[in-house]
Formats: C-alpha cells, structure tokens, sequence
C-alpha cells in the first residue's frame, strides 16, 4: 500500500497564501521537547546530596555558616562548672591549638553513665573529623561546631 504524501501539485499558491508545499516545521516541537529534558535533568541534578567539603581547622574561619567536615588533632579540652538538662555538660575539644589561642573548637556531650570524662577519654590527643554548620558567637571568637549527636565525630588513624 502506498504511503500518502503530504506534497500539493505545483500548479498554483497554496493554502493562505503559502508555499504549494505542505512541510511541517518540527523545530517548535524539537526546542519545547528539549526544554523539558533539560529542566528534568537539571532539577534532578540540582536535589542530589553533596558531601560537605572537608576543611582543616585553621581554614575553618573562612567558612562560617556552612556545613563542612573540619579535621584536626585534639590538643585540649575544657569543661564548664555547670551541665544543661538532660544532656549533662558539654566538653569543648580544642582542635589544632589549645585553648589560649585556639583557631576551632567543637562541643560534645557525654553519655549518661560515663558523663564528660568519657567523653573526653574518646577524643583527647587523636585524629578527628567533625561534621556539622561552622559557627561562631556573636562577640566574636573561634569558630565552633556543636556536635549534638556523637554520630558527627569521626576519629581518623594517626597517619592521615
């Protein structure tokens, strides 16, 4: 069976004044096609999670209010005369320079039954890496990550 074709007989002016032709101009479709690949790809592109990037302590004041995995060798700690209720106290863990001059500080809380001494047995003198929103306090000081939940503290071997 023959294939109909879309083609007029030359023998005068087409349609509305057109060309005698009848050829479809897929370019509209082909572009409104396109776009929609392209938003699709983009929006799921733009949603996949990205690992925070990984930061050493000293560079930590560069990225205030951003989350990031900042490393370095816990040098001190400090623990304050009062704990806040139902999390007990709160161990602050110098990073890279003790506490007379400390370049980055993050706060950790024990558990319950061993309270900050366990806590500070976990993480004094070793490797750490700690995830979390880089943060400072109004009057200024060292940059800070309050690491709520224990899960965003990671300590690393001795040789990285």
């Amino acid at each position: 069976m023959p294939i109909p074709s879309c083609r007029l007989p030359d023998s005068g002016a087409g349609l509305l004044g057109s060309s005698p032709t009848m050829e479809l101009d897929m370019t509209p479709m082909r572009n409104l096609i396109l776009m929609m690949c392209v938003t699709g790809l983009a929006s799921f592109a733009l949603s996949q999670d990205t690992t925070p990037r990984r930061i050493t302590a000293a560079d930590a004041k560069n990225h205030i209010g951003e989350t990031a995995i900042v490393c370095g060798k816990v040098v001190g700690t400090s623990l304050p005369k009062y704990g806040i209720a139902g999390r007990g106290k709160p161990v602050s863990f110098y990073l890279d320079q003790p506490e007379a001059n400390p370049v980055f500080y993050f706060i950790a809380f024990g558990a319950q039954p061993g309270g900050p001494a366990e806590v500070i047995a976990a993480y004094q003198d070793k490797r750490v890496c700690v995830t979390g929103k880089i943060d400072t306090v109004p009057s200024g000081g060292p940059p800070f990550i309050m690491a709520a939940d224990r899960s965003q503290i990671k300590t690393e071997a001795a040789g990285k």
